[in-house]
């Protein structure tokens, strides 16, 4: 069984920095790609960095590329998102999701396409809150 734990949110200033961290076990980087997601109130939630170790690819999207750093750490089966330059646009709750398959793999974590699947495994979200 898959479990996931997001962490590390909390209040910043604009412009400051927060790393969260994703705790995973029954989960190790050679299942599948894993990723960030984000929702605001009433927005659609959206994905902004996803990786895959086991390929050696990581995407970003538009809207974080060049301010946030997706890594894992292969051996503790936990991956981070550290989050540089942040602004009033990025507070959210941030999401960690998995999936257990390669199926995709390439799609999502080369190309940034992560199709919608019941399956996946997703955190509990932590809450980023930057103020400006």
């Amino acid at each position: 069984d898959v479990q996931l734990q997001a962490s590390g949110g909390g209040l910043v200033q604009a412009g400051g920095s927060l790393k969260l961290s994703c705790a995973t076990s029954g989960f190790t980087f050679d299942d599948g790609p894993i990723g960030w997601f984000r929702q605001a109130p009433g927005k659609e939630r959206e994905g902004i960095s996803y990786i895959s170790s086991l390929i050696g690819d990581s995407y970003y999207s538009d809207s974080v590329k060049g301010r946030f750093t997706i890594s894992t750490d292969n051996a503790k089966n936990m991956v981070y998102l550290q989050m540089n330059n942040l602004k009033p646009e990025d507070t959210a709750i941030y999401y960690c999701r998995a999936r257990d398959n390669l199926r995709f793999v390439t799609g999502i974590a080369r190309m940034g396409q992560w199709p919608e699947d019941d399956n996946d495994f997703w955190g509990q979200g932590t809450l980023v809150t930057v103020s400006s």
